[in-house]
Order: C-alpha cells, then sequence, then structure tokens
C-alpha cells in the first residue's frame, strides 16, 4: 500500500468490503498502535501545512526595489560625495519615508492557509485495539475508524461504512445549503463532491445521526488539502494601477537617466565645468524629474477610497483593491449566500384546484389549502421562538424550519394547532424511507395520519386526493406534471398527506402508511435571491460588468435563480463538460456563458483563469473553502463577511461585511471615482516635477545659473503633494461615473489629451519660473532672492492649476470650482502658510538658502500664475470645441 494508492483511489466508488480489504482494517479492532505508528511514518502527519510566511523586515526592505528610488538613492551619495549633508538627508528622509508610504500599504501577511488548518478539529474519537479513544486530529492516518456523531467536526476524510440517519453539512465545499443524505452505498466514479454519499470530508459537519468511517485520506491528500495546495501554489495578482505605474516608472526611469547623461556630458564637454556646483546640478535634475510625492498621495488617495467603501459596508484588506474595483469587467459570484439568503422558504403550494405562488394574493382560509399548512405545521419537529423584536430563533432541519416559518407567515397560532391536535406517535424521518410520519388526535377523540416527504414517495402511497375537504381519486398525472414543473424552477418538492385512523389508535406502524392515503398538497421550497441581487445585477450591467453565476448546485436550479435575479442563462456549463475541456477551449467560450453549475474548486480556478486569459478584469465573490482559490486568483476576491469561512476573508482583497451583492455596486462606483481622482493627482503632480527638471536643464545646456537647487524642489514636491494634490482624493463622483464602461487595464494612464496637458502645463510653468528668476536676479536682488521668487511662483502655479484640475474638461471658471471644495480651500490656505515660513522665518532660510522678498515681488507671481492659469482654460474650451464638432 503505497501513498499513491490511497491519493488515487475512488473510494466513493468502492464498496465497503473492498475499501477495509485495501486499508487492510476492520471495524470492530480498528489500527492497533503499531499499525498507526508505521502509517504515521509513511503518510506524516494529519496536518495543512501553512506556508512560511515573508519576514516583516525583508516585506521593509522591499519597498527600496524601485527604479525611481534608486536615482534617489545615486542622488543623494553624489550630494553625500560632495559633502552636502543637508541635502542628503532630505533626500534620504524622503526615500524613508515613501518606504514606510509602501510597507504599511501591504498591510498584513497573507494567513489563507494558516486559517485552512484552524478549520480542522482538534481531536477525533477513534477504534484503536478494539476500544475507542480520543487521539488529536493530527495522528489520524489512512485505515484509522472513525466514530462521528451529530455536532463533530470531521477531522479527516473518510468513506463510510456504518452509519444510522447521518446527515452533513459540507456547504464549506459544495456550496449546497442543504445538509447531505448519506449512505454506504458506492456511487459512480464520476460523481461530483456533492453527489459522494458514501463519504465524509475534512473540514465539514455532522449534523445528525451518526456512524462509522474509516479514512482513506490525511493532511495534503485530503479535498480541503487539495485546496490549500492550490491556494499556496496562486500567485497573487497585481492591480492595473500598479501595472500602469510599473510601466510610467520605468520610461520615466528612462528619461531621467538619458537627460542626466546628456546634460552632465554637456556641462563637461561644451562648459568644461566639473565644479561641485554643476555636480550638485545633476543633483537637482534628478531629485526635481523624480515625483517624489506621487507614491505617498497615491496612498493617501487609496486609502480615502478605502474609508468611503467602508461606509458601505465594503471592507477591503489590500489597498490596491480599491482601484481595481473600477477596472473590473466580470463579477464572478456564488449562488448560495451570495445571489441568495442561504435559508430556505416555501415559494409554491400546489393543490388540486389551483397553483399558488407565495407574495401573491392567497386566500389561507380555503379549506384545502389551510388543511395542508395545518398538516406540514402538525408533521414537523421544528421549534420557533420569537424574541421581543419579533424575530425568530428555529431550530431543527432546514425543511421543516421552512414549513413551520410559512405557517408564521400567514398568522398560524403553531401552539394552539398543537394544543388542538396533540401528537401521540411518529415514525422519524430517515434516509432509508424518505418520510416522516405522525399520529395525531383531538378532543373529540379523532385520530389523523399525517406524512410528508419525498414527492415521488408520497404520491406511490396515495389513492385519493382531496379537494374542498372531500378525498376523491387521485389524479396521478396532473400531481406527476406538477412535481416536474416545481422541480424545473429549482424549487425542492415536498408532497404532505392526511389519514383518518380507527378512533383510540396510541402508536403508528409503517403498516399504517402504506396506502389509503389521502394526497392534499405539494409545497415548492427555494433559497431566495436576495431582494436586492437583481437590481444590483442590473446596475452592475448598466455600468458595463457582465455577472457570471459559478455554484455547485444542479443546473436546473442554477438556471432558475439566474433567470430570477437577471442574468441571462441560455446555455448552463456543467463541471463535467468543463473537465472535458481545455484550458484554450475553457477561455474561448467562457465570456459567453454566464452560468456555471456542478463546479468544484478546481473548476472555478479555471474559469476565473480562462476569463483573465480573455483580457477580463475578474472580481470573485465567495464564502466556502471551496472558494478560496478562486478568490486569490481573481483580480480582486470578494468574500462574505457574516457567513464566509476565515478562509475565504483571508484569501480576499475585500470583504463584505452586510454579505450584500448590491454593496459591490457601491464599491464600483467608489472604485471609478478613486482611479478618477488619482489621474487628477498624477496629471497636477507630474508638470510640476517637469518644469523644475526642465529649467535645470536649460540652466546647464545654456551655462546659467540654476534657478531652483535640489532642496528646494523636495521642499515644493512634498509640500505641494501632500497638500494641494490630497485634497484631489476627496472629490465627488462624475454625474456618469456607472454610466461608462469599464476602463481597459491595457489602456495608458495618461491618455493623449492629458498628456499634451501635461505638455502645456509644463512649459509654462517652466517658463514663468525661468522668466521671473532671470527678471529678478537681472535686477540686482541677488540669488537667494531670485531662487525664493522662483519657488514662490511655481507653487502659486501650482495653486492656481489645482482650480484648473478639478475639472479636467469643463470650465473651472465657476463658483462651485472655486469654492466648492473645503478640502481645496483648506490646502491652498495650508500651502501658502508654508510658503510664508519657507520665505520669512529664518530657519528656513538656513536649511533652504531663501530669503525674504517684497510686495513687488508678489505683484510679479500673482500676475503669472493667473496668465497660466488663463492658458489652462482657453486649451480647456478648444478641445470641447473640437469634441463637440466630432460629434456634430
Amino acid at each position: 500500500m503505497s501513498i499513491s494508492d490511497i491519493s488515487d483511489a475512488k473510494w466513493h466508488a468502492l464498496d465497503v468490503a473492498t475499501t477495509l480489504s485495501k486499508l487492510q482494517t476492520n471495524l470492530q479492532h480498528g489500527l492497533g498502535a503499531a499499525a498507526a505508528l508505521d502509517r504515521q511514518k509513511t503518510y506524516g502527519r494529519n496536518q495543512v501545512i501553512a506556508q512560511q510566511q515573508e519576514s516583516v523586515l525583508w516585506r521593509f526592505l522591499r519597498q527600496f526595489h524601485n527604479a525611481l528610488v534608486y536615482i534617489l538613492i545615486v542622488s543623494a551619495m553624489m550630494a553625500a560625495y560632495l559633502g552636502k549633508w543637508v541635502d542628503v538627508s532630505v533626500i534620504f528622509g524622503v526615500v524613508v519615508l515613501n518606504a514606510i508610504f509602501g510597507f504599511f500599504q501591504e498591510g498584513k501577511a497573507e494567513k489563507a492557509l494558516r486559517a485552512i488548518s484552524s478549520m480542522l478539529a482538534p481531536n477525533a474519537k477513534v477504534i484503536r485495539d478494539g476500544k475507542k479513544v480520543i487521539i488529536p486530529t493530527f495522528m489520524l492516518v489512512p485505515g484509522d475508524v472513525v466514530v462521528m456523531e451529530r455536532g463533530y467536526k470531521v477531522p479527516a476524510d473518510l468513506r463510510l461504512c456504518e452509519l444510522k440517519n447521518l446527515q452533513a453539512q459540507e456547504a464549506i465545499l459544495t456550496g449546497e445549503s442543504l445538509p447531505v443524505e448519506k449512505n454506504i452505498a458506492a456511487v459512480s466514479e464520476q460523481a461530483a463532491i456533492s453527489e459522494r454519499y458514501s463519504m465524509l470530508y475534512s473540514g465539514t459537519l455532522v449534523t445528525d445521526g451518526s456512524g462509522l468511517g474509516v479514512v482513506v485520506a490525511t493532511g495534503i491528500n485530503t479535498e480541503i488539502g487539495k485546496i490549500s495546495q492550490a491556494l499556496a501554489e496562486v500567485e497573487s495578482i497585481t492591480t492595473p494601477l500598479l501595472l500602469q505605474m510599473n510601466k510610467f516608472g520605468r520610461w520615466l526611469t528612462l528619461l531621467i537617466v538619458v537627460l542626466a547623461l546628456i546634460v552632465f556630458l554637456v556641462g563637461i564637454l561644451v562648459w568644461h565645468d566639473s565644479s561641485s556646483e554643476m555636480f550638485m546640478g545633476i543633483v537637482g535634475l534628478t531629485v526635481a524629474a523624480v515625483p517624489e510625492g506621487l507614491p505617498p498621495i497615491m496612498t493617501i488617495i487609496l486609502a480615502i477610497g478605502v474609508t468611503r467603501m467602508a461606509r458601505h459596508k465594503a471592507i477591503v484588506r489590500r489597498l490596491p483593491a480599491v482601484e481595481t474595483m473600477g477596472a473590473v469587467t466580470t463579477i464572478c459570484t456564488d449562488k448560495t449566500g451570495t445571489l441568495t439568503s442561504n435559508e430556505l422558504m416555501v415559494q409554491s403550494i400546489v393543490t388540486v384546484q389551483q397553483s399558488y405562488l407565495l407574495g401573491e394574493n392567497i386566500s389561507f382560509d380555503h379549506s384545502d389549502v389551510k388543511g395542508a399548512v395545518a398538516s406540514v405545521i402538525l408533521c414537523n419537529d421544528a421549534e420557533l421562538h420569537q424574541h421581543h423584536g419579533g424575530d425568530y430563533t428555529a431550530y431543527g432541519n432546514p425543511i421543516d424550519v421552512a414549513l413551520m416559518m410559512l405557517g408564521s407567515r400567514i398568522k398560524f397560532d403553531v401552539g394552539l394547532w398543537r394544543q388542538k391536535f396533540p401528537r401521540t406517535d411518529l415514525i422519524p424521518y430517515e434516509t432509508e424511507h424518505k418520510f416522516m410520519a405522525t399520529l395525531h388526535h383531538n378532543h373529540d377523540n379523532n385520530s389523523y395520519i399525517y406524512i410528508k416527504g419525498a414527492p415521488e414517495i408520497i404520491l406511490s402511497k396515495c389513492k385519493w386526493q382531496q379537494i374542498n375537504g372531500d378525498a376523491v381519486p387521485l389524479d396521478r398525472e396532473y400531481w406527476q406534471k406538477n412535481i416536474e414543473n416545481l422541480a424545473s424552477l429549482g424549487q425542492r418538492v415536498i408532497a404532505v398527506a392526511s389519514k383518518i385512523t380507527p378512533n383510540k389508535r396510541l402508536t403508528l406502524a409503517f403498516n399504517d402508511v402504506e396506502d389509503e392515503l389521502v394526497l392534499m398538497a405539494l409545497f415548492g421550497l427555494i433559497d431566495p435571491p436576495r431582494e436586492e441581487a437583481g437590481l444590483a445585477v442590473k446596475e452592475c450591467m448598466q455600468a458595463g460588468v457582465k455577472v457570471k453565476m459559478i455554484t455547485g448546485d444542479h443546473a436546473t436550479t442554477a438556471r432558475a435563480i439566474a433567470t430570477s435575479v437577471g442574468i441571462e442563462s441560455g446555455q448552463v456549463l456543467t463541471g463535467d463538460m468543463i473537465d472535458n475541456m481545455s484550458d484554450d477551449e475553457l477561455a474561448n467560450v467562457a465570456c459567453d456563458i454566464n452560468v456555471y453549475a456542478r463546479t468544484t474548486p478546481q473548476h472555478k480556478l479555471r474559469l476565473v483563469k480562462a476569463l483573465q486569459q480573455q483580457g477580463e478584469v475578474v472580481a470573485m465573490t465567495g464564502d466556502g473553502v471551496n472558494d478560496a482559490p478562486a478568490l486569490k486568483q481573481a483580480d480582486i476576491g470578494i468574500a462574505m463577511g457574516q457567513k464566509g469561512a476565515d478562509i475565504a476573508k483571508e484569501s480576499a482583497a475585500m470583504v463584505l461585511a452586510d454579505d450584500n451583492f448590491a454593496t459591490i455596486v457601491h464599491a464600483v462606483s467608489a472604485g471609478r471615482t478613486i482611479y478618477d481622482n488619482l489621474q487628477k493627482a498624477i496629471i497636477f503632480i507630474l508638470p510640476t516635477s517637469f518644469a523644475q527638471a526642465f529649467a535645470i536643464v536649460i540652466a546647464i545646456l545654456f551655462g546659467l545659473v540654476l534657478p531652483i537647487n535640489a532642496v528646494q524642489i523636495l521642499w515644493v514636491n512634498m509640500i505641494t503633494a501632500v497638500t494641494l494634490s490630497l485634497s484631489l482624493g476627496f472629490e465627488p463622483a462624475e454625474n456618469d461615473v456607472m454610466q461608462r464602461p469599464p476602463r481597459k487595464a491595457s489602456a495608458p494612464l495618461l491618455s493623449w489629451h492629458l498628456m499634451w496637458r501635461i505638455c502645456l502645463v509644463t512649459l509654462t510653468l517652466m517658463v514663468i519660473v525661468f522668466g521671473l528668476f532671470i527678471f529678478v536676479y537681472k535686477q540686482g536682488f541677488g540669488l537667494e532672492v531670485a531662487r525664493t521668487v522662483a519657488v514662490n511662483v511655481l507653487v502659486m502655479g501650482e495653486v492656481v492649476y489645482l482650480i484648473n484640475c478639478r475639472n479636467l474638461r469643463q470650465s473651472s471658471l465657476n463658483w462651485a470650482t472655486f469654492f466648492g471644495s473645503k478640502y481645496v480651500l483648506l490646502s491652498i490656505a495650508v500651502v501658502i502658510l508654508f510658503q510664508i515660513f519657507f520665505t520669512y522665518i529664518p530657519l528656513m532660510q538656513h536649511f533652504f538658502n531663501t530669503a525674504a522678498i517684497n510686495l513687488e515681488h508678489w505683484c510679479y507671481i500673482i500676475s503669472a500664475v493667473m496668465v497660466a492659469f488663463i492658458l489652462v482654460e482657453v486649451e480647456k474650451a478648444v478641445l470641447r470645441t473640437r469634441v463637440s464638432d466630432k460629434c456634430c
């Protein structure tokens, strides 16, 4: 017996005797201590080993692995070589500050695999050497005989060998909300996990009954272990914004290096200048061209988005996920608990005379309907406890609870009915016979039998049907047709029948319910769609976001639920069909099919990859262990916060605190708004950096004095970035944010017309900075005064350009743009205050080589920046005219 034999065997398809023989064990004696120890050495511990986590120190050091950071470090080293220690300290301060921002941006290390390990039961009851003993779960080995009882968590994958009315809740693996009835009969080799009734799987829960099972898989060979392995193998997907920023950073780095090299060669070869001033000019150029404020401002704006989403119950675990929501093109959603409420309720009632749909105007005074509802309330083991607020706590089988809740919804006095018809005896529901029967009598000593269960079983026992309180011959074809109709709607069908028995009967036997029953009604139960799910799906589609449902449920049920929430469900692709497709074949059809049924964790992972292969930006919602690999593989995984497993939450980038699919719509809107605001911030920051850089380039190329030095450049970049550009993060959503299609992930960060805007503003700022610097310097005010004027005109130019940026296309010449944002007004006030300190405080003058300027200089500055503001508004007006002409 080898490990491969164990892991590859189709245990669900083998009978009990063959299983015990292959595992060399038996139910009475179990394994001996020596045999168990040998197998422990062969198969290892029954544990899912968590992946080694990245150290905190390494995660911090990794923040410095960036081309733009390398440029700043080299610049600092050049300044240190020249003894410019103030410049060195400022540059390194900026680099470290950015690294700290990045470190906290990444947040917590992954805990997903540890969460899987915590799902295993701590102890297990096994038969060893003929005795029942409790051992730690990690000591289980293949061949161990495990005792399972109600409430036990399954400690390993088991092949059931003996059982009594055993049911298990397997939603974490299959997504099915109802407990699964188990039996010991072998099933088909091709059976999906949800149909392997002869198996219990690690991490699931026994909800009823008892049984014996033999361990057939432990550790990573269990179904939950395979999910763990798949999760460990999935590489984290970077976000569209980070991809764009990395590409932008590489091009900017190349531009800076080439520009610095050209300027250096001109300085040495043309002007024969090898002085420290020229070298510091190169340092100033590199520092000027690198937008140091961009990383922190991106982080802050994303953090603003986190706060906005949190208000709508969407908790973001990874900061870049905020903007990813704005680029999502496809949402893959589970059915149970996501689109549906994960609670059974009665949807339909069928009597001889009519079919009723709950929610419509049903007359429960009609004798047939009233009698049918009374029957399922009496033939019922559920208990309801009403709280002061009107809510109920329910106990019992989900079907019994749903039928009892029906009685509560239609104002049946359950307590009174039970008093009028007390129960004398019952036949409990068991898998073998698939029905429950109860014996009742009233206070006039009349006796009644009520029976409910699988419709095909109940129908076979009936000879009559009830109409207007009377029994008439059964129309079998009518009932069979309605059973099939309810099933086609994805409803679980329960039939109820009754029988009058001789007075004074006190016991109930199987012979009493074999024939002569009167069929009263059919009840169709369904896990209903959330009320808000349909509207949320519609809004997603209006925003150009496709919604696809992926579930472990039957195709019929999946199609019915999909249709009810507005998802087009023409063709349903099942797990068996997916297994017969190659990855390329699946990718070719994945975009066109919206409903997937009978899927396994591996199918979900393949589907997400297939959609990504077609260029889709995929969001995956889920709440179970089975969703974890796909949640991690998706561009953004969205877990359910209330009913979701810990592993799902740890694997996801975002958690819905209210488990509400509609919350995703708010997240998409917020993501698009945040991206818009990030774009505004970028288009605001870049012209400042470029203007400073080209001002230095011009100075060196033409042998002129530098208008701004390196530390002054860093001052401008950091102060304006964390004040002026920060205010753009609070801009409200554009009016058309949810009417336009998602942006393409491959689209450049900046469009051609925005690049033109950057060039225009860069040239304008460079001209007014260089122009005023030379003008003041030539008037004899001295280098420090001229540079102070240059810095102030640059900063004030950014102030007025901030007003331009609030509307990228529309005119800013209106009251709302100037005074409609308190954040903009506050940031402008703060910057002006900083500039006053920068210009007039002696300590600042010492560090930044500035000097006080007079009122005349301020008049020059204000005049220059107003010209710049008007120039940008004229450019926007020309752009709007061209767009209008094209539309006409």
